[in-house]
């Protein structure tokens, strides 16, 4: 279902929050699920996934993450800011110790000068630690900048830890 370089970066990630302990959860706009599909399309991954949440809509995005209509209202959906609380909304609202949270434009329409097709905001946030962003513009069409959110996704969860031992 996924490419090859996507479930092996899965699985590599997977085997290291289990191994740490840890467990994750998802908090999705412009992949619609993508993330927790490529993580709960590899076996056992039941021991380390929480939850998913596909918020695409302004309206779930404040509904099942708490993000402020006034911050969605004052900075945009596809911002930094929003990003920053879907992945502390999702820590909020679930078990997991680490949680993504990816908002962007991936096109064909929808982007601005200001926020072109292929811009993504990713965002991680970890229990007694910091919430962290980066901003993304990935090349290509709808699925490239879909799939693109996903590995980098994925690769961001790598390297997103709690800031205290293992459980």
């Amino acid at each position: 279902m996924f490419p090859d370089h996507i479930r092996e970066l899965a699985a590599k990630l997977l085997a290291e929050y289990e191994l740490a302990g840890y467990t994750l959860a998802t908090a999705e706009s412009c992949t619609g699920g993508l993330i927790a599909g490529a993580l709960t399309d590899i076996a056992g991954s039941s021991k380390v996934v929480d939850r998913g949440f596909v918020t695409y809509s302004n309206v779930a995005k404040s509904e099942m993450l708490g993000v402020p209509p006034s911050l969605i209202h004052a900075h945009g959906a596809v911002s930094p800011e929003v990003a920053v609380a879907m992945a502390v909304g999702a820590l909020a609202k679930s078990k997991a110790d680490v949680t993504v949270a990816v908002t962007g434009v991936a096109g064909p329409g929808g982007g601005t000068p200001e926020k072109p097709v292929g811009r993504v905001y990713i965002a991680t946030a970890v229990r007694r630690g910091a919430a962290k962003h980066k901003e993304y513009t990935f090349p290509g069409d709808r699925e490239a900048v879909r799939l693109a959110t996903v590995q980098t996704a994925l690769e961001r969860l790598r390297t997103a830890r709690p800031e205290t031992a293992i459980r």
